[in-house]
């Protein structure tokens, strides 16, 4: 079973590298790599704690992706140590990746870990949407530069999405010990 998932996922990540575009392959390189260590999120969200409306956003997507870190980076990665694509397929990066492990997508984690705080926290609808359209748009680049497998970037997607989960599960708690979820104002308890 496990064989034929890698199989599938494979060919999937070999099928994906047929859809390049010359003119779009710097773009998305370059977005990718705006990724490396989380930096665009992290960067986002430093910046969104300099303005009142947004700070609890730049706040919780931080927590929600040192979460992520400690998860994909620190235990899942090392200790399943799957090998970069290029590695087993015919591939060729659009990009040097220095860490060897694939499993799970660092990039994706943290985009998803952001996004999805974002997408409950932005003060406006447009930066909701654009928060997830941003993190799928990190998770599909990933395959485009071939430096991860599908089931990566999924387990990426999940696990970042369920760390944002546990920093909000995380605030709530905290607001309610304090005594800020009553009266008007209120955060919603979702």
């Amino acid at each position: 079973m496990l064989e034929a998932l890698q199989q599938a996922d494979g060919s999937l990540l070999l099928w994906i590298q047929t859809l390049h575009i010359s003119w779009l392959d710097p773009l998305v390189a370059t977005f990718t790599t705006l990724g490396n260590a989380g930096l665009l999120w992290i960067g986002l969200s430093l910046i969104m704690l300099c303005w009142r409306p947004t700070r609890k956003a730049g706040f919780l997507a931080l927590l929600a992706m040192v979460l992520g870190l400690l998860v994909t980076n620190v235990t899942i990665k090392p200790l399943v140590e799957r090998a970069r694509p290029w590695l087993d397929l015919p591939i060729v990066p659009l990009v040097v990746e220095n860490d060897p492990h694939s499993f799970p997508s660092g990039h994706t984690c943290a985009a998803f870990a952001a996004g999805m705080i974002w997408l409950r926290t932005l003060p406006w609808k447009w930066g909701r949407v654009l928060a997830v359209v941003l993190a799928v748009c990190m998770g599909l680049s990933r395959l485009y530069v071939g430096v991860h497998y599908p089931t990566d970037v999924l387990a990426g997607a999940v696990i970042g999405s369920l760390c944002a989960w546990i920093a909000w599960r995380l605030y709530i708690y905290w607001e309610k010990r304090h005594h800020k979820l009553d009266g008007p104002g209120a955060v919603s308890n979702q």
